[in-house]
């Protein structure tokens, strides 16, 4: 059955299109919810949270997509603790503010169990989750719907928009099941914004999707009507869009890092107004003067949004399960590059053997907008962490010097991936000058691959990497579409690299001891009370290093 949803005097009419398995990814089986074009999908967009969380659809959601929304999660916890414990300016300060504003219903921030304002705790805790850029990503892409491949990037910096509810509450409602389910409908929901609608194509950020999901699964979770949420939603959309100017320029700023939790904590703020009484612009995604139909006027000039939402109720074709993982710190583009630098090394060992003066030059080519983003000839001598894990050249320059150092790699990828894993001290003060990876990093030359490569972006992160040496040979690593980590890998041991990575950061912030078990507390989430929920991220003290900046 066909089912479009739209507001009538604040009366709902649904029809619902149950989406067959052959039209998307291959996952087994799944029915959605079809928000078209033609409806109110800001309302829409509501109901689906409020639908999804009170339980309408069933307990139909397959375990893998709990298994993957859970290691998401607990990726992103070690990634902000670890920021927290090398004091890093942005996380530190927002965590600083956000116990300034105590409140017995409050949420509470990473290591502390001290309640405060929700959207304060919110904006720490998304800020520390996002300061490595070393956490989830997602480019939509949806196989097999025209329309679906807009690949607008995403991270998976919202889930303490989850936790900050089921804390704000106060009456231990929320239990880890759920709140997993909410961070679930949250990925779901910023996900597929991505497949239908890029922002980096009219330079406005990527958290603008978060910001929709943060709005919806807030409200969601604290009893909003739909209503509410689509005036929060309309909100967020009609005041608070970031552009892409806090990722452009030389030397980049807190303001990259930040950019999910500023949004995330607007978008609780407008939904805690919205649920006081506060009316936003209403059906946002119709509005001809936001950004929707405002960029994509042609699409529009009916009158209606320029595309459908495709939002999933069961089974296993979530947008999670398409959402890749980065395997230690770099920006998610160059993930193609390093697999590559790791596959050449281990069929050319004689490369880590020789050093830097055997090499004569290195060529890497990729995709538009890889070749764009961190192949801006800006991004060739950074200065910072934030311009350094958004540089090409020093990313693969980083890796291929570590492995130098070693003298070799590993046999299996795995391993390789684990032992020359770039960690926050990679891109400290120190690292950023080594003058061996500047050596290395002058005799690499980042090319656009054209149309071939072109292509095969979104759905995958198509690259190659050649090292030429002085003897006159050519290395390759030949052509790579979905490195370990992305969701489309089907060879690398992800269980064991996250746990490894987990334990690299880990250790930074925790006695060694203490790792393991605040791992395991994480990862069993699922099984977490309402109660449990209030110290999950009670770490009984972090651990104060001196910063890597």
């Amino acid at each position: 059955m066909r089912a479009v949803m739209m507001s009538n005097s604040g009366r709902w009419r649904a029809l619902m299109r149950p989406l067959a398995t052959s039209s998307f990814r291959s996952f087994s089986s799944a029915s959605a919810v079809t928000l078209t074009r033609d409806s109110n999908q800001a309302l829409g967009i509501g109901q689906y949270a409020i639908d999804m969380l009170s339980g309408k659809y069933g307990d139909n959601i397959d375990k893998s997509v709990y298994e993957k929304v859970t290691q998401f999660h607990t990726d992103s916890v070690m990634c902000g603790i670890s920021a927290l414990s090398l004091k890093t300016n942005a996380p530190t300060l927002l965590r600083a503010e956000a116990l300034e504003y105590p409140q017995e219903k409050g949420a509470c921030v990473f290591g502390s169990l001290k309640k405060c304002a929700p959207e304060k705790a919110v904006a720490a805790n998304a800020s520390a989750v996002r300061e490595w850029d070393s956490n989830g990503t997602v480019f939509g892409y949806r196989a097999g719907t025209p329309g679906h491949q807009a690949g607008e990037f995403g991270h998976n910096d919202f889930y303490p928009v989850v936790v900050a509810a089921a804390q704000a509450r106060g009456d231990h409602s929320i239990d880890g099941k759920k709140a997993l389910l909410a961070m679930i409908v949250s990925d779901e929901i910023r996900g597929r914004l991505a497949e239908v609608f890029s922002l980096k194509s009219y330079k406005i950020d990527h958290v603008v999707h978060g910001a929709i999901a943060s709005a919806a699964v807030y409200g969601a979770l604290m009893g909003a009507t739909a209503e509410q949420i689509e005036s929060a939603i309309g909100m967020c959309v009609a005041h608070y869009i970031p552009w892409r100017a806090i990722r452009a320029g030389k030397q980049l700023s807190d303001s990259k890092g930040a950019s999910a939790a500023i949004s995330s904590e607007v978008a609780v703020l407008s939904m805690k107004r919205a649920m006081k009484g506060f009316i936003g612009p209403k059906d946002i995604f119709r509005n001809p003067e936001a950004i929707f139909r405002w960029h994509e006027k042609e699409k529009s000039a009916d009158g209606q949004c320029p595309f459908n939402i495709i939002l999933s109720t069961g089974g296993d074709d979530f947008a999670v399960m398409g959402m890749h993982f980065k395997l230690g710190l770099y920006e998610h583009q160059s993930a193609g590059a390093l697999e590559g630098l790791i596959q050449l090394l281990m069929k050319h060992p004689e490369i880590a053997k020789e050093g830097i003066d055997a090499i004569d030059k290195i060529e890497i080519a990729a995709y538009e907008p890889a070749f764009g983003i961190i192949g801006d000839p800006a991004k060739r001598d950074p200065r910072t962490r934030q311009s350094a894990d958004h540089s090409m050249v020093y990313i693969v320059s980083t890796m291929l010097r570590k492995a130098m150092e070693k003298g070799g790699v590993p046999a299996h990828g795995d391993d390789t991936w684990c032992e020359l894993m770039l960690s926050p001290y990679d891109y400290g003060k120190e690292a950023i000058a080594n003058t061996q990876t500047r050596k290395l990093m002058e005799k690499i030359e980042f090319v656009h691959g054209g149309k071939e490569y072109d292509d095969k972006y979104p759905e995958g992160i198509p690259t190659s990497i050649d090292i030429f040496t002085k003897k006159g040979a050519k290395c390759s690593s030949g052509f790579v579409m979905f490195p370990s980590g992305h969701a489309r890998n089907t060879t690398c041991d992800l269980k064991k690299i996250l746990a490894y990575k987990n334990k690299m950061l880990g250790t930074i912030s925790l006695p060694e001891a203490e790792v393991a078990p605040f791992v395991a507390k994480l990862d069993d989430l699922k099984s977490a009370s309402g109660k449990d929920l209030d110290t999950v991220y009670d770490l009984k003290g972090l651990i104060e290093r001196d910063p890597v900046d």
